[in-house]
């Protein structure tokens, strides 16, 4: 009985190279094998499959109908290795900077800054990871190592190694149909609020000097982010509350609009750059870091 599992992988790149080129011979020189030994490989494949893959013709191989259905799926699994391990460790002549942050800020503030830091540091590329909750960033899984990072939060959250990042200003947004009916925060009243529970500052901040107010006859609305409650505003659901800077490359990206008669409000926490488990940082990840503190002024 056939094993489950083939036994050597480079019997799968060897099958590709030979379909690919239907010559055992083109395929030893691409790989730079003896024709010999491509034979002798695609052989052990089909005796473990209990196939044949090829015929075989003097100065050709064609593929059988059991190697032609065969074939996209090795060269899809094949292109998947390569893929992610560019991803993951760089190409050639390139290093990979990994860089965990607050969803909102990867969605929003963080591309456009990284993308004029890539095209300043050609051989660097960074790939970024999302974190949410502050246990997000204090537990590191295997694999999702992080270079740096970016959290959000207060400054009895993080260690004293932790630099001030960002600060945030709320400000109230909506779908430009539902915006154009809000002059007062009484006008707040007729639509639902968005609010997200994770963070210490809210509506109540932006409701709290409005004397004409019951913000006990308000309807509040629990979300899980930022992202998710302007979205929910976008589609003319209710209000959000935008978190400067943070959130304004998605603010316009979603088409809302500011309703400037409300206060705009600083709000009580702030991002932090920090050093994954205390740890000094790589020399290219804090040149990503001294790039980033430049780019928040």
């Amino acid at each position: 009985m056939a094993q489950t599992r083939i036994p050597s992988l480079n019997w799968l790149r060897v099958f590709e190279a030979a379909a690919r080129a239907q010559s055992f011979a083109r395929a030893a020189e691409t790989l730079n094998m003896s024709a010999p030994a491509v034979s002798q490989q695609i052989r052990a494949l089909e005796e473990h499959l209990g196939r044949q893959l090829f015929q075989r013709a003097p100065q050709r191989v064609i593929l059988t109908p059991a190697g032609a259905a065969f074939l996209p799926v090795v060269q899809h699994s094949l292109a998947s290795v390569e893929t992610t391990a560019a991803s993951l460790f760089g190409g050639v002549g390139q290093t990979t900077i990994t860089l965990q942050a607050v969803t909102l800020l990867a969605m929003s503030w963080l591309p456009a800054r990284l993308a004029a830091f890539e095209a300043a540091h050609p051989r660097l590329r960074v790939n970024v990871i999302c974190g949410e909750t502050l246990s997000d960033f204090r537990t590191i899984l295997p694999g999702r190592e992080p270079d740096l990072q970016i959290a959000f939060g207060s400054v009895t959250d993080f260690a004293d190694t932790a630099e001030p990042f960002l600060h945030e200003t709320l400000k109230v947004v909506a779908a430009p149909e539902v915006a154009g009916t809000i002059a007062t925060p009484g006008d707040l009243a007729n639509y639902a609020l968005f609010e997200v529970a994770e963070h210490r500052s809210g509506w109540h901040q932006i409701l709290s000097s409005a004397s004409d107010v019951d913000m006990r006859s308000m309807d509040f609305r629990m979300m899980d982010t930022t992202p998710y409650a302007l979205t929910m505003a976008a589609q003319g659901r209710g209000v959000a509350l935008a978190r400067s800077p943070a959130s304004d490359e998605l603010v316009q990206v979603l088409g809302l609009q500011y309703c400037d008669t409300l206060p705009d409000v600083r709000g009580l926490q702030r991002y932090f750059v920090l050093q994954p488990g205390g740890g000094a940082l790589s020399r290219h990840a804090a040149l990503l870091r001294d790039w980033l503190l430049v780019c928040q002024g």
